[in-house]
Formats: C-alpha cells, sequence, structure tokens
C-alpha cells in the first residue's frame, strides 16, 4: 500500500498493483515545459530525495550542467510514512522547505492543485514566481534543464542534437526492462509478474553489458542523459534491488563492462558526489514494510565504487 492524494484528500491506502499483481507505476501529472526566457537563475526550484532514483537524475544533471547556482535544492528524509516525503532539517542531508515553509511534500502538490489526484513523487521542479508545480516527470525535468537553461550553464549537452534520437531511444530501451523493472520485480504480488519483471531485468543487464564493451557509454562516446538514467539504478542495484527488490540472479559486480561502466561514472563530476548510500539504504528498507516488515537496514555490502577502472581506454572522455 502507498498514500496518494483522491480529490484532495490524503489516503494512506492505495495499492499500485493491477489484477494480475504486477505493480503499476502512476503516470505523472505535471508536465510543463519552461521557455527558455522564462529560465532566470533563482526563479526554479527543485525538491528531490538522495534516495529516489528518479530524483537523483535531475541532482546529477544539473551539476553536469553547472546549474547549481541558477536552480536552488531542498532534499528531504529518506525514510517516507504515512504522511509522505517530509521536511526534516534536523537531520544529516536534509533540508527544510527553502521556498514555501511546508512541512511535508504533499502540500505543495496541493498548492499547485488543491482537487489533486494522484502520488506525491519527488522530483519536483518549483517556479517560484508563480507558486505552482512545473513538472514532476524526471525525464522531462532532465531535458528542461539541458535544453531551457542551456545559455545559464557551462556548456557541456546532455542531449545534443546530433544524438538526441538515439538518447531517446535509449532512454525508452531502458525504462521498463531496468528503471522500473527492478520495481516490478520488487513489488510484484504474484509469481508470474515477479517472473516476467526479473527476467526483464537480467535481459536487458545482459544486452546493456554487451554494448559497453566496445563503447565507453550508452551513445557511443559521448555522457548522456541516459547514461545519467542508467546511473542511478545500477548504483543502487548490489545495495538495494538485488536483496530487498529479489532481483538476486547476479550483481552488478559480476558484470564484465556494466561494473567497470559504473565505477567510471561513479567518479566522474556529479554522479559519486550526489549519491548517498545511507538515504538510499534507510529509504528502501524502513519504507516498504510489505516487502521488508522488520524494517532492518543491512549493514552492507558496499562495493567499491571508487576502485579503478580502464573505462578511459574507449573513445570519448566525461564533460569537463
Amino acid at each position: 500500500m502507498v498514500n496518494q492524494f483522491i480529490d484532495g484528500e490524503w489516503v494512506t491506502d492505495y495499492d499500485p498493483t493491477d489484477e494480475a499483481g504486477e505493480f503499476d507505476r502512476q503516470p505523472t501529472s505535471f508536465r510543463d515545459g519552461v521557455a527558455p526566457a522564462a529560465a532566470e537563475p533563482g526563479r526554479y526550484h527543485l525538491y528531490v530525495s538522495y534516495a529516489c532514483p528518479w530524483a537523483h537524475r535531475t541532482l546529477v544533471t544539473r551539476r553536469l550542467l553547472g546549474l547549481e547556482d541558477v536552480i536552488s535544492v531542498d532534499v528531504v528524509d529518506p525514510h517516507r510514512d504515512e504522511g509522505g516525503w517530509q521536511f526534516t532539517p534536523e537531520r544529516d542531508g536534509c533540508d527544510p522547505d527553502s521556498v514555501n515553509g511546508f512541512d511535508y511534500l504533499r502540500e505543495a502538490y496541493v498548492a499547485a492543485d488543491p482537487d489533486y489526484t494522484g502520488r506525491v513523487t519527488v522530483p519536483v521542479l518549483w517556479d517560484r514566481d508563480e507558486g505552482t508545480i512545473v513538472n514532476n516527470e524526471s525525464r522531462e525535468v532532465m531535458r528542461i534543464l539541458s535544453d531551457a537553461f542551456a545559455d545559464l550553464g557551462n556548456g557541456v549537452e546532455l542531449a545534443p542534437d546530433e544524438l538526441r534520437d538515439d538518447v531517446d531511444r535509449i532512454l525508452d530501451e531502458i525504462y521498463d526492462p531496468i528503471n522500473n523493472g527492478v520495481y516490478r520485480a520488487g513489488f510484484a504480488h504474484t509469481q508470474d509478474a515477479y517472473d516476467d519483471a526479473v527476467t526483464d531485468v537480467f535481459d536487458a543487464l545482459g544486452r546493456w553489458d554487451d554494448v559497453l564493451a566496445d563503447q565507453r557509454y550508452l551513445a557511443g562516446d559521448r555522457l548522456t542523459e541516459a547514461d545519467v538514467a542508467m546511473y542511478t539504478t545500477l548504483v543502487r542495484f548490489d545495495e538495494v534491488y538485488h536483496t530487498h527488490f529479489m532481483c538476486n540472479k547476479r550483481l552488478v559486480r559480476e558484470y564484465d563492462h556494466l561494473w567497470p561502466y559504473l565505477r567510471d561514472l561513479y567518479g566522474t563530476r556529479g554522479f559519486g558526489e550526489t549519491t548517498r548510500m545511507d538515504h538510499i539504504r534507510e529509504h528502501y528498507y524502513t519504507t516498504h514494510p510489505g516487502v521488508n516488515p522488520t524494517r532492518i537496514v543491512p549493514v552492507g555490502p558496499d562495493p567499491d565504487f571508487e576502485a579503478s577502472n580502464d573505462r578511459d581506454a574507449l573513445p570519448g572522455e566525461p564533460p569537463v
């Protein structure tokens, strides 16, 4: 069971699985863009969680594009209780709501739409001037940062015109079997649903392991949004998805190319420095009592993301 709004009323017993026992992720609701002319420093704000892979995408993107002084950020508590994502500035790595002074992120959703129906998720791109949510779809927020704020950053391109079709294709191809596939496995309520999901996960991981044998990044020799989206799943895999979501056929550390690829990204500006494994572990193991009723947080396995790798022998290099 998860928490969500129905017609502006907060409920705590919404079941996100369908009749076949398959996890059914709700579509996001706020899908507006930002015109470049409106992309003013200080106007837009991100609400995020270090624990959430979808929000983590936007943190990495913001750092890669050099937008730290343009778009501000508040981080919610990794533990999500019946009240939803909460602002707990007394905790390490967490912030108060510096924009609206809310105690819970759900307050931002009903401020944007008093009759809102849906889950309260991160990331949230907030418009200070309009006092509303612009967008809460992570893939679209990444692209907004790349496009609308291009003139305010450092010139790095994560979806260059010549690769944009390839980037969008790869984002589509990794979403269902990998990014969402681990959730489909972990939240499955039937054996068939789990079997289908976990098969998709490892078929896709094997395919991309083969691709990365001969190229440094998913789209070739350029780091793109696709790598950001892949990273935030892979970096959580051995610590969380392998055990908590029962994706235990194989560890990422057992792949010949995915593992050094992950370490390569971890050592690239924007990736490792936005990765808070303490928040990640706490969130998953304490927030899903249906999966882990004891809410005991494991102590490991602590993969060595900083170990050396030979990925720089392949064509391409990370953005400076």
